[in-house]
């Protein structure tokens, strides 16, 4: 039994991969189709995101996986486990010291560097799929950049509820040319991708498509007038570890008290945060 290749891809998928990345990134915002091959963990489970991964890291890469924002969650130690079995590459939980960092559902709440790519796990990457199920009619419409469905969308959330009620993939206008879907990030982590200076790259494993921000690109979210893009707000409240306030927070509760608290959603940076204040005290 032939040993297992470095990053388990063979050399040929990952070349096929890496073409699609490139073409992803002249195109930024387009989404690329590519043959998604089949790995050791299920569909639904990052395997877009793990097979740009396994595609581009080397040997002297540093590796970090969060999902949701933790570095402990089932998906994140187990997206490890099967790259460091694979390439002996070394790991972290700091956003400083990676190299390429994997994410489901959070863009990190350090700055990217230049120096560094962020991969999104992406379950859908289609941004007009809710309002158009046929892929024929939705790759038109991205070729004629017709995007009142979007629009219509949005429209439909601010008669409702009287603002845009979309917390997570919510899309945006990437280089003035397509609209993507941003993954299922908060709506708080979309400005993080204008003018990045990370490059960016979106993997959806089932829907077999792969896409990309190239570093420095106008990322605007779609938005009206009279009706402006707004992050969650999270004004009068703050991390009780940390008392951050202009970082994302989980909406958590006491189980001792009852009462309702807020914690920094970014494990590692809460981590780093509490750090410190124990250095300097």
């Amino acid at each position: 039994m032939s040993a297992v290749p470095f990053a388990l891809l063979d050399e040929q998928s990952k070349r096929e991969i890496r073409r699609a990345i490139l073409k992803g990134i002249a195109i930024p915002g387009y989404q690329v189709p590519f043959a998604s091959r089949e790995l050791p963990i299920a569909r639904g489970w990052g395997t877009g995101g793990l097979q740009v991964t396994l595609a581009l890291i080397g040997e002297n890469d540093v590796l970090k996986v969060i999902d949701q924002g933790s570095d402990d969650s089932v998906n994140a130690v187990n997206i490890k486990k099967l790259v460091t079995k694979t390439t002996g590459v070394q790991t972290t939980t700091r956003t400083q010291d990676a190299t390429l960092v994997q994410s489901r559902h959070r863009i990190p709440e350090v700055p990217l560097r230049a120096d560094q790519v962020l991969v999104l796990q992406v379950p859908e990457p289609e941004p007009l799929r809710d309002i158009e199920r046929s892929e024929f009619k939705t790759k038109r419409y991205h070729a004629e950049k017709e995007y009142s469905g979007a629009y219509l969308m949005l429209f439909e959330q601010i008669m409702r509820y009287n603002q845009t009620s979309q917390g997570a993939d919510y899309p945006v206008l990437v280089n003035g040319r397509y609209v993507m879907n941003p993954s299922p990030i908060p709506r708080f982590d979309n400005p993080k991708i204008h003018q990045s200076d990370a490059l960016i790259l979106f993997g959806a494993g089932r829907e077999k498509k792969i896409y990309a921000v190239p570093p420095y690109t106008n990322v605007e979210s779609l938005a009206f007038e009279d009706y402006p893009f707004v992050v969650e707000q999270f004004e009068g409240k703050m991390c009780r570890e940390t008392g951050l306030s202009d970082v994302f927070l989980d909406e958590l509760t006491d189980e001792v008290t009852g009462e309702t608290y807020y914690v920094c959603n970014d494990t590692s940076y809460l981590q780093e945060i509490l750090q410190q204040k124990v250095a300097t005290k």
